[in-house]
């Protein structure tokens, strides 16, 4: 091996290593990230802002029946969560929650309703002036006078409680100005004198 192959051979091999080592070291330094390299379905021009948490819980009031520290017999204002979201108009939720009676904890603590089991609400319609509460046939069936008295009292006061226009009761679509068959006037729209005519 002459003198010109040795040069020739020591060039070659400097330029090999000059390229192992700048690509050695390209492999191993991390490289910048530029937006043009990130694909498009990564970008995002949107600020995600978290929804603030609503902490403060509603409530309406569904009138039920039970007893004092006295055993007398009261009308029980019992709390139930509301949503509006979820749930509708406060008056809707609470007539809808009055109709299906008490929970299982709350007939353990002596809480029951005088409303029949079958009874339905057919509507509720709200605007702006009034309210009307169409139920079934059955809200004014069996349970003699007395319950018939209560029950309306626990519509009476969970309407009252959680609307702020006048409500009206009709029964399968008329007014209902004389309920049940023991003919038990009532004047509308309905407030605590509603059954003192």
């Amino acid at each position: 091996m002459d003198g010109k192959q040795k040069i020739f051979l020591l060039i070659l091999g400097i330029i090999m290593v000059a390229f192992a080592v700048h690509y050695g070291l390209d492999m191993l330094a991390p490289k910048e990230i530029l937006p043009e390299n990130v694909p498009v379905s990564e970008r995002t021009t949107e600020e995600v802002v978290p929804k603030p948490e609503n902490t403060q819980k509603e409530y309406v009031n569904v009138f039920f029946i039970g007893q004092n520290d006295s055993r007398e017999e009261v009308y029980k204002a019992v709390k139930r969560e509301y949503d509006a979201a979820v749930d509708g108009s406060k008056l809707r939720f609470a007539i809808n929650s009055l109709i299906a009676g008490p929970k299982m904890n709350e007939v353990s603590k002596g809480v029951y309703t005088e409303i029949p089991a079958g009874t339905e609400v057919i509507s509720i319609q709200e605007l702006p002036d009034k309210a009307i509460i169409n139920l079934s046939y059955d809200f004014e069936t069996g349970g003699g006078t007395d319950s018939l008295y209560k029950r309306l009292y626990q519509l009476i006061k969970t309407a009252k409680r959680n609307s702020d226009v006048p409500v009206y009761l009709y029964i399968e679509g008329k007014s209902a100005d004389v309920i049940g068959g023991e003919g038990i006037m009532l004047t509308q729209p309905l407030s605590d004198r509603s059954l003192d005519g």
